[in-house]
C-alpha cells in the first residue's frame, strides 16, 4: 500500500539501501583514488596469489607443516624490525614518490622466485628469504600506504576510504585464492608469481597517473635524531591515539589470528578439508566485507564505535568457540568478521583523524607493528593452545582479549572525558571544583553520560 506522496514501503526500502550504497562508495567520487582502488584490487589480488603459492610451494618441498607456519612469521616479522624506520622514511619522503619504489621494490622477490621456480632449482630456504625480503619492502610500503590515505580524500571522506580498503584487502583474499588455485592446477606454481610481479606495474600505473594538484601532501619533515622515539613520546601523551593503539596491541596480538585458527577448527573440529577451510574463511570475507561498507556508510568513527565493536568481536568471538556444529560456526563467524574489520577500521581512521600530518606516518607505522607485527607473537601461541588443548581455545583467547580491550577502553576513555571536565570546571569556575562528586561517579553514572564520549 502507498503511502501519503504515493511511495510504497517496497520503494521506500531500496532508496534507503541505494543511499547507503551510495555512500559506502562515496570516496570513488575522488578521481586520485579511484585510481589508487583500482590499482590496489589488482596488487591486493596478487600479493594473495603469491602468498598462496608460496605456502603451497614450500609445503611440496618439505611436506612440513610447521614450515608453512614459520613462513607466516618470515614474512610478518619484518614489521617488528623496520616498520618503525618505514614510518619515518613516510614522513621524510613524500608519500606518492616512496609507494612507487615500493611497488617497484616488491617484484623483484616475485620475478626472483619465478625464475629459481620455473628453472626448477628452488630450494626451501629460497622461499623463506623471499617473503622475508618481500615483508621487508611491505614495512616500508605500508605505513606510507595506510598514511597516504587521506592525502587523497581529505579527512571528510577519510574514514569511508579506510572501510573501502578493507573491502579490497577481504575481496582479494577470496579473489587471490581462487585465481592462484586454477593458475597453479592448470599450469603449476611458478606463473603465480610471474602474475604477482606485474600486478605492481598497475599498481605504479595508478600512481603515477594521479593529478598532484589534487592532493594534500602532508609537511615533508626535516631529518631529525630520535624521529621514531618523537612519535612514541607523541602517541604517549596523547589519549586519543594511545588508547586506539593500546586496544590495537592486544586484539592484534590474540585476537587477529584467524589464517592460524580456521584451519584448525575446519580439520579437527568439524573433521573438514580443504572445502570446509574455503567455508569458514568465505563466511569470514563476507561479514569483512558487509561491516566495511557498513562503517563506510557510517562514515564516522570515535571511542563510542571502537569500544562498542571491540565488545562485539570478544562477544561473537566467544559465540563462535561455542558453535556446536559446522552450520552454525560458519554463520557465528559472519558477524565476528562484521565486528572484526569494524574494529580495525575505526582504530585506524581514528588514529588518521586525531594525528599531526607530520607524525602520521610514524604513527600508521606504530598501527602497523601492533597489528601486523604482532602475528609472529600470537600466532604460535594461538597454534600451540589449538592443539595443546582445542581450536576452540584459540577463538576462546581472541575473544576475551578483545572484551578486555573495549572494557578497558571504556574505562579509559571515561578517565579522560573526566580530566577534561575537570580542567574545564577549574578554568570557567575560578576556584576549586567539586571533585569528590565528580571523582565518586559510580559506572551507571557513566553509561548515563556516555554520549558525551562521541558526540558524533
Amino acid at each position: 500500500m502507498a503511502g501519503p506522496s504515493g511511495v510504497g514501503p517496497r520503494a521506500n526500502v531500496t532508496g534507503v539501501v541505494t543511499a547507503a550504497l551510495r555512500r559506502s562508495f562515496s570516496s570513488l567520487a575522488v578521481p586520485n583514488y579511484r585510481r589508487y582502488f583500482t590499482g590496489q584490487v589488482v596488487s591486493v589480488s596478487g600479493n594473495w596469489m603469491q602468498m598462496v603459492a608460496e605456502a603451497w610451494l614450500l609445503l611440496t618441498l618439505t611436506g612440513s607443516g610447521v614450515a608453512v607456519g614459520a613462513l607466516t612469521a618470515a614474512q610478518f616479522a619484518p614489521f617488528l624490525l623496520f616498520a618503525a624506520w618505514g614510518g619515518v622514511m613516510a614522513d621524510r619522503i613524500p608519500k606518492r614518490r616512496l609507494l612507487i619504489f615500493t611497488q617497484a621494490a616488491m617484484a623483484a622477490p616475485a620475478l626472483f622466485l619465478f625464475g629459481v621456480t620455473a628453472a626448477g632449482v628452488v630450494a626451501p630456504w629460497m622461499v623463506f628469504a623471499t617473503a622475508f625480503a618481500r615483508g621487508s619492502v611491505n614495512s616500508i610500503d605500508n605505513p606510507a600506504r595506510q598514511s597516504f590515505v587521506i592525502e587523497m580524500v581529505g579527512a571528510d571522506r577519510v574514514v569511508n576510504a579506510v572501510s573501502l580498503n578493507s573491502v579490497v584487502v577481504q575481496s582479494s583474499r577470496i579473489l587471490g585464492p581462487g585465481i592462484a588455485g586454477a593458475v597453479i592446477a592448470l599450469f603449476g606454481v611458478a606463473p603465480c608469481f610471474a602474475v604477482n610481479a606485474l600486478t605492481f606495474a598497475v599498481m605504479i600505473g595508478a600512481l603515477r597517473s594521479m593529478r598532484s594538484d589534487e592532493l594534500r601532501p602532508a609537511p615533508v619533515k626535516k631529518h631529525e635524531r630520535g624521529a621514531v622515539r618523537a612519535a612514541v613520546g607523541y602517541v604517549a601523551r596523547t589519549p586519543a591515539l594511545a588508547i586506539p593503539l593500546a586496544m590495537m596491541g592486544l586484539v592484534g596480538t590474540l585476537a587477529f589470528n584467524f589464517q592460524t585458527v580456521l584451519p584448525l577448527l575446519a580439520h579437527f573440529t568439524f573433521g573438514g578439508g580443504a572445502d570446509a577451510y574455503a567455508v569458514l574463511l568465505g563466511a569470514m570475507g563476507i561479514g569483512s566485507i558487509a561491516g566495511a561498507l557498513a562503517n563506510g556508510a557510517r562514515g564516522r568513527t570515535g571511542p563510542r564505535l571502537l569500544v562498542a565493536s571491540a565488545l562485539g568481536f570478544g562477544a561473537f568471538g566467544l559465540l563462535a568457540a561455542a558453535a556446536p556444529s559446522f552450520p552454525l560456526e560458519v554463520a557465528a563467524l559472519i558477524p565476528l568478521g562484521a565486528a572484526s574489520i569494524t574494529f580495525a577500521a575505526g582504530v585506524n581512521s581514528q588514529l588518521q583523524l586525531e594525528v599531526e600530518p607530520a607524525m602520521r606516518g610514524r604513527v600508521m607505522a606504530l598501527y602497523s607493528i601492533v597489528f601486523l607485527g604482532s602475528t609472529p607473537l600470537g600466532g604460535p601461541l594461538t597454534g600451540w593452545l589449538s592443539e595443546a588443548i582445542d581450536p576452540r581455545a584459540g577463538l576462546i583467547l581472541g575473544g576475551l582479549a578483545a572484551l578486555t580491550a573495549g572494557i578497558g577502553a571504556w574505562f579509559a576513555f571515561a578517565r579522560v572525558h573526566r580530566g577534561e571536565h575537570l580542567a574545564r570546571a577549574r578554568g570557567a569556575g575560578g576556584g576549586r571544583p567539586r571533585e569528590g562528586r565528580v571523582l565518586g561517579e559510580t559506572v551507571f553514572a557513566r553509561v548515563r553520560r556516555w554520549r558525551e564520549l562521541d558526540p558524533g
